[in-house]
């Protein structure tokens, strides 16, 4: 199934689920096995032999995710670390090069500085909306990779992903998208040029804070063949059952986003008036640097939105530990609302470093309850 023949929410629900052929079962088995009989040696029946190579819930929603992305392959991992670090030692090798964001996700951060660049592979953070300086941070024959977040965690930063992807393909570099925030429903960067999309399906696509799981979508069928064959050697795959809570998330991403959506623009449009909000984050107003590339790239513009606190670090501190609706936890894109301070929480391991976030900053992830309960949150604990 393809999205030019078929809609989001019908790929969602849809591809790589048909009905199993034996019972006629409409949602896909659960195959909790470590390995398969085979119908002779070395005929393996399906080509299916042991469940790191091959699980059919698995390559469900594998196939599932390459059909929502656009993509030729999909491939799912035990988390989004696992899957970024898949992709990194797939594509770079040492001595190699990567141009990241300067306010990139905090464990994408802790995976170049603390384990990739002892490996041998070098970084260098800069602000992907600044494409001169983007440019100027290639290192010719030694960048393999522009890796990019739009919108990023927890700044909410946009980077164009089709000026990104022609001049990553300039230098014969890859343009790696982690479309976490955004989700498929919202933003296809696939369409837009980048090579490969990496998710934390643990978020948005499983939706229900039940489950860890990571992905990467390529646009390159060889690409994708690469990454399977170290998938498999490295071993870092998710199990049955995660995989089969995934698909059962992505089913109803579409409404979730939706909702998503419509609440975060509520609650912007509310803390712009507060006094205790310094400022808002968010790629829907048309003040935010990034609106014009967003608006331009994007359905719309999601559930995230962080602000700084007009008193200060003590003052987004004491917001956080007061919320009652808005659960003081990490993670996000879960259908119950979330909040969060990145400096202390999501965010502590690029202290001290330059992609430190601001101490100010308070990062909601806003659900899909009733808004108007989580705007009455929002002003008994901004005070």
């Amino acid at each position: 199934m393809t999205g030019n023949q078929y809609g989001f929410d019908t790929l969602a629900i849809h591809a790589g689920q048909e009905p199993e052929p034996r019972t006629g079962a409409v949602v896909p088995p659960i195959y909790q096995t470590s390995t398969y009989a085979q119908d002779a040696v070395g005929s393996p029946r399906l080509g299916y032999e042991y469940s790191r190579s091959g699980n059919p819930t698995r390559d469900a929603l594998q196939e599932c995710l390459a059909a929502i992305e656009g993509g030729r392959r999909g491939l799912a991992f035990a988390s989004g670390l696992a899957a970024e670090d898949t992709l990194l030692r797939t594509v770079c090798r040492p001595g190699d090069h990567v141009v990241i964001p300067d306010d990139a996700y905090g464990g994408t951060y802790r995976l170049f500085a603390k384990v990739a660049e002892n490996w041998g592979l070098d970084w260098t953070a800069v602000s992907l909306g600044d494409l001169d300086a983007v440019r100027a941070a290639f290192r010719p024959g030694h960048t393999r990779l522009i890796w990019a977040e739009t919108p990023t965690n927890p700044l909410l930063g946009i980077a164009d992903v089709a000026a990104l992807g022609a001049l990553a393909h300039e230098y014969d570099a890859l343009l790696a998208v982690d479309n976490t925030f955004a989700s498929p429903y919202l933003q296809q960067p696939l369409g837009l040029g980048a090579d490969v999309v990496v998710h934390s399906t643990t978020k948005y696509l499983g939706g229900h804070s039940d489950v860890v799981g990571g992905a990467l979508v390529t646009a390159d069928e060889d690409l994708g063949e690469q990454l399977a064959f170290h998938q498999n050697a490295m071993g870092a795959i998710n199990g049955p059952f995660d995989a089969w809570l995934t698909l059962r998330g992505i089913k109803t991403l579409g409404v979730r986003m939706d909702r998503h959506c419509d609440n975060a623009e509520r609650i912007v449009a509310y803390l712009q008036t507060h006094k205790a909000v310094a400022s808002v984050l968010y790629p829907g107003l048309e003040s935010h640097p990034g609106h014009e590339t967003a608006a331009k790239q994007m359905r719309r513009f999601g559930g995230m939105v962080s602000f700084r606190a007009a008193g200060g670090p003590e003052q987004a501190i004491a917001i956080c530990n007061r919320t009652k609706l808005f659960v003081l936890a990490e993670s996000l894109g879960g259908v119950e609302s979330l909040i969060e301070h990145p400096g202390q929480m999501t965010h502590l391991s690029a202290a001290g470093s330059p992609l430190e976030v601001p101490a100010d900053l308070v990062r909601l992830s806003v659900g899909i309850e009733t808004v108007d309960d989580l705007l009455a949150d929002l002003e008994q604990a901004l005070g």
